[in-house]
């Protein structure tokens, strides 16, 4: 066990999950994101992932789980659609109404497959840039130089509207 996990999990879990949440939507999903990858940051030697690249690597690790729990097909299941549907009807009258919810919903997923049919080098790095690194802390994560990022980024964001547009 690592004698920074405690240190660098009270600093960058929220970071993590933030992570996965954007790529899946779901707060419940992005905890179980990142409980696996913190888990699998505990079981990493020191001389792997050192302390100062740990939040690069999480973060990483963070899209590359979600990205695979999108492709692999794990959702919500139907319950819980029906119950968010649900919980929507019952909201008071100045929350939107379920044609609102269902139809905000339904860009949302196609956001997300969308996403996951990007190559896995675009999507990351569009996840990572959106979830708040810098493009410096981005290109530390991949390996990538900056300006690499800021390409690798716009690639990214002209497929996804490539892929939404289909």
């Amino acid at each position: 066990m690592r004698g920074d996990l405690e240190a660098v999990f009270r600093r960058d879990y929220a970071l993590v999950a933030g992570v996965a949440a954007r790529v899946l939507g779901s707060p419940a999903q992005a905890d179980d994101v990142a409980q696996e990858v913190f888990l699998s940051f505990a079981r990493s030697s020191p001389a792997a992932v050192p302390a100062d690249q740990a939040r690069g690597w999480l973060c990483v690790a963070a899209s590359h789980t979600a990205l695979n729990a999108l492709r692999s097909g794990r959702r919500r299941t139907a319950r819980e659609d029906s119950a968010a549907t649900r919980d929507a009807a019952l909201a008071p009258a100045s929350a939107p109404d379920v044609a609102d919810g269902v139809v905000l919903r339904e860009d949302r997923a196609r956001v997300r497959a969308a996403l996951a049919r990007l190559p896995r080098a675009q999507a990351t790095a569009l996840v990572l840039r959106h979830s708040g690194l810098s493009y410096a802390e981005v290109a530390a994560a991949l390996h990538l130089s900056p300006t690499s990022v800021g390409t690798t980024v716009r690639r990214a964001e002209s497929a996804l509207r490539e892929e939404l547009t289909r």
